[in-house]
This record gives structure tokens, sequence and C-alpha cells, in this order.
């Protein structure tokens, strides 16, 4: 009796796996390997790896949380200064007292310039408003509303957008405004830096050293318990980064050669970039 049930449980079980949908064999599955650390308050670092690789440590992604009632965001470009001096992410940071920041965009061959609209209150680095469908926008004309926000060109009105923000960057789409991967599948890989946001308003800078396909990248992020909701693609390779100082702790992570097989053998260099998006502490947050 006890062997019969055995068999009808063990029969019922194998048909569960078999009639799995497809889409759930595709899409990359969040491991258990994860953490969330508060750094400050209103700022928290998550580590996970991926399903993809559950044993390879040089495989976690970083996700930085920020709480918008407890930081602001800055653009900062070389092209405003005198000097058109690029500096890895770590010197922006340090250099203009922020407590942490990432790549803000991908950047033309003149080494300063985006390859898409970007702008501040006081300089525009770029005035291309190329076919890219993510905007983020942050520093508002208006004090109502919403201090940062990644946009999408499909759900929001660019030209509306730019007038109620001080502060505009266009990028590459990762994570539509309806939640969905908008990229094809794709064999090249590479490390990637991207910035999202939840579906509480927190901005997300997220890195990845190991070489992803952007395709594959956003399944994993949307595998994470992470609550993503939109993202938008700032930069790859050896040029992305995301660095945090919060004056106790400080951490750099750093993108690696297409070609590097692993960290052991990879890019150990911050690179110089143009353009940086920071955060720095809100002096009277709600």
């Amino acid at each position: 009796m006890r062997r019969r049930n055995f068999l009808l449980s063990l029969g019922l079980f194998i048909g569960l796996i078999i009639s799995l949908p497809a889409d759930l064999e595709s899409r990359p599955q969040n491991t258990s390997k994860n953490l969330w650390r508060q750094l400050l308050p209103g700022l928290e670092l998550g580590s996970f790896v991926p399903a993809l690789n559950p044993d390879s440590e040089d495989a976690t992604v970083k996700v930085l949380r920020i709480d918008l009632k407890y930081f602001e965001f800055r653009l900062l470009n070389a092209s405003s200064q005198i000097s058109k001096k690029r500096k890895p992410v770590k010197d922006w940071v340090i250099g203009h007292g922020m407590v942490a920041g990432i790549n803000a965009s991908m950047y033309q061959k003149n080494n300063l310039t985006s390859v898409s609209y970007m702008k501040t209150r006081d300089h525009t680095n770029s005035t291309w408003v190329s076919k890219d469908r993510a905007f983020l926008a942050f520093d508002p004309k208006d004090k109502t509303q919403t201090t940062a926000k990644i946009f999408d060109r499909d759900c929001e009105d660019f030209k509306k957008v730019r007038a109620q923000y001080r502060s505009v960057i266009q990028s590459i789409r990762m994570v539509s405004c309806d939640g969905k991967n908008v990229w094809a599948p794709q064999a090249k890989k590479w490390s990637t830096a991207a910035i999202g946001m939840d579906s509480k308003g927190r901005m997300l800078f997220i890195h990845a050293r190991w070489p992803y396909s952007t395709h594959d990248f956003i399944n994993i992020l949307l595998s994470l318990p992470i609550d993503i909701k939109r993202a938008m693609y700032v930069e790859g390779g050896k040029d992305a980064q995301l660095y945090i100082n919060t004056g106790r702790e400080e951490f750099e992570f750093l993108g690696n050669y297409r070609t590097a097989v692993d960290s052991t053998n990879g890019n150990t260099i911050a690179w110089p970039v143009p353009n940086v998006v920071g955060i720095f502490p809100v002096s009277n947050h709600k």
C-alpha cells in the first residue's frame, strides 16, 4: 500500500515537472544566496548570486537601493569643467562630497558627450534626443513632484518631463513601464552598469562584473527580490563602475574586459569616465 502511494505521488510530481510553462524555464530563478545590508538610513546594499552562476562569487549582482527621502541625485559632467578631465567614478564621488556614484551613460568618440540627451540645470552635455526610450529625470522645478524617476517614452511625454525637471538623462531602456524585458536575445556578453526603480519609487544603482547578455541580465534582475519595475542601461564592459563611500565603509565594483574569463585575470583599473550620476544626503529628510 505504501509503495503504491509512493509511485502515485512520484508520477504526479514528474507530471508537474513536465507541465511547467516554458517561460518559467527560460527565466533565471532567484537563489537563496542574497543579502541586503543597511549602510546608512535610506541606503542599502544588496548582493545576489543568480541561478545561472550559483557557485561563482564573481557573478554576484550588486544593487544599491536608495530611498529618496534621504538622498538626492546629482549629474556631473567633465564637459562642464574647464579641464574637461574624465575621472574614475570613485574620484567623481569623493571630489564632490557624494556618498555613491555610477556611470551616467555611454559616451561618444570625443570622450565627453553622451550618446543621447543629457543636461543639468546649469549645463547641457548633449542636445541629441535619440530613439532611446528611457529617461532618468531629477531636480524637479516643482518641489511637490517626485525628486527622481525613470520615465518611459511609451508611457510618458518626454517634452513634458523635460519641462518639469532640470536634470535629464536619456538612455537605453531595459525594463519597460509595464515591467517587461524589451531586449531580444543576443550572443554578446559584457559587464553591466544600470539604474533602476522599484515599485515604491526607490532608485537602484546596479552593477554586474560577470559578463551576461543584456537580455539574460534583464531576466536575472526581474527574478531577483528587488521589486524592479523600470530600468535603463548606462554602461558596459570595463568602464562599468559603481562606487560607494559612507565614511565608515567603502565599496568599489569594476567592470571587466569582454575577453576575461574571471576576476583573477581581468580588469583591476577604475577607468576614467566623463559623466557620472551620484547621490548626496538630503539636508532635511522627511
